[in-house]
């Protein structure tokens, strides 16, 4: 994944935004009722943020940081629309596959924001 730097403040402060997006719960919680449509639910947290983002640059898709967000969506929407619908409680097999899926988005998350982090000048917070 290619460097980031905000080119003005704006982009900075999307850029918080969106690191702070990411470094909210993407795995379910201890609430978890078992079901993939509840496990998903910070993910699609994490699409509303990236929709508040985008919203932020509408008529400006010039913006380094929207290449970040872009990827983020399309990574995060994966799961989010295989799994957001089924509210049957997982057996072994599909506990494997949703796994399989929420490794993957918390893989290319961890990606996003290093890459934040060093361009947004806040690396040392990434180290914790």
């Amino acid at each position: 994944m290619e460097g980031w730097r905000p080119r003005d403040e704006a982009e900075s402060a999307a850029g918080w935004r969106l690191w702070l997006a990411l470094s909210g719960r993407l795995w379910p919680s201890d609430e978890w009722d078992g079901t993939p449509a509840s496990a998903v639910g910070g993910l699609r947290a994490v699409l509303a943020e990236c929709d508040v983002i985008r919203g932020a640059y509408a008529g400006d898709r010039s913006a380094a940081v929207l290449r970040l967000v872009d990827s983020v969506v399309f990574v995060v929407s994966l799961p989010v629309e295989l799994w957001r619908d089924d509210g049957l409680p997982v057996d072994a097999d599909r506990a494997a596959l949703l796994h399989g899926d929420l490794a993957g988005v918390v893989e290319h998350v961890a990606e996003v924001r290093a890459v934040l982090a060093r361009g947004g000048g806040w690396a040392e917070l990434e180290a914790r």
